[in-house]
């Protein structure tokens, strides 16, 4: 006689909008669908809402558009410290891609303004997720606007993550399976030419989309975009990230799968 097959935990879902972006949920487990769980959810989201009050480039009284005009400077009193956090983390990017990456852009008058969207969405989702981690007994994969951050206790039972082609977004590329890490895409198939190489100020030529898995959603987010900076060179720039994988697709659709260097 053939053994049932065990039915598979039940998972329940959320989502919300913050920072122009949908913020989805999954749990799975012990808090999956409790107080505790709702909890954690709401905590998230303040957490989000938080990052939107201080870093949105769209929201008049957040502190970034203030210092674009402004108003106050990096080192006023009531800037917070997270700010400083963020402008250390696009640093060393910049600074590993040679000034491709930044988040001071060159605006129309030739002056640069502040825009960390670059670094602030993957900083800010990670920084939510301290209170999905802080459940028990209770995976969660957690998403914003197409990036992804999950966690799962049982390895037979990983989160499974598509990867679109950026040609064609109804076919996938591969399927990436996650226990606790991150996947990040950067590129042009929903948002179009977003990214700017900042040492031309051109968007970069010969790419199409940039994924990236890593242990964090903060280093996924970067180095997907910091590589997609990079145009042509960014598969040969993201197969020397340690602790980094992901794929490459260029402009005319070949795609370079990037394995990963050394620690996790």
């Amino acid at each position: 006689m053939t053994a049932p097959t065990p039915a598979r935990p039940r998972i329940t879902r959320y989502v919300e909008h913050v920072m122009g972006l949908p913020i989805s949920l999954a749990l799975r487990g012990r808090h999956a669908d409790d107080t505790t769980g709702r909890s954690a959810w709401r905590a998230v989201m303040a957490t989000l809402r938080e990052a939107d009050r201080v870093f949105s480039t769209y929201r008049r009284d957040s502190v970034v558009s203030r210092i674009n005009r402004s108003e106050v400077g990096l080192g006023d009193p009531g800037v917070p410290s997270e700010l400083h956090d963020v402008l250390d983390i696009a640093d060393r990017a910049g600074r590993a891609t040679d000034g491709a990456f930044s988040v001071w852009l060159p605006g129309p008058d030739g002056e640069r303004h502040l825009d960390p969207s670059g670094v602030v969405k993957g900083w800010a989702v990670e920084r939510a997720a301290a209170a999905l981690r802080a459940l028990d007994d209770t995976d969660f994969c957690l998403g914003a606007g197409g990036d992804v951050l999950g966690r799962a206790l049982d390895p037979d039972l990983p989160w499974r993550i598509g990867i679109e082609d950026p040609h064609d977004p109804r076919r996938l590329l591969a399927t990436v399976p996650v226990r606790d890490g991150a996947v990040a895409t950067s590129g042009t198939a929903h948002r179009g030419a977003h990214v700017i190489d900042v040492r031309t100020a051109l968007p970069p030529t010969g790419i199409a989309a940039v994924t990236v898995i890593a242990s964090t959603l903060t280093v996924a987010d970067v180095d997907a975009t910091a590589a997609f900076a990079l145009g042509a060179d960014a598969a040969e720039w993201l197969g020397r990230r340690v602790g980094r994988s992901g794929l490459v697709v260029a402009s005319d659709g070949t795609v370079a799968r990037i394995p990963r260097v050394g620690a996790r």
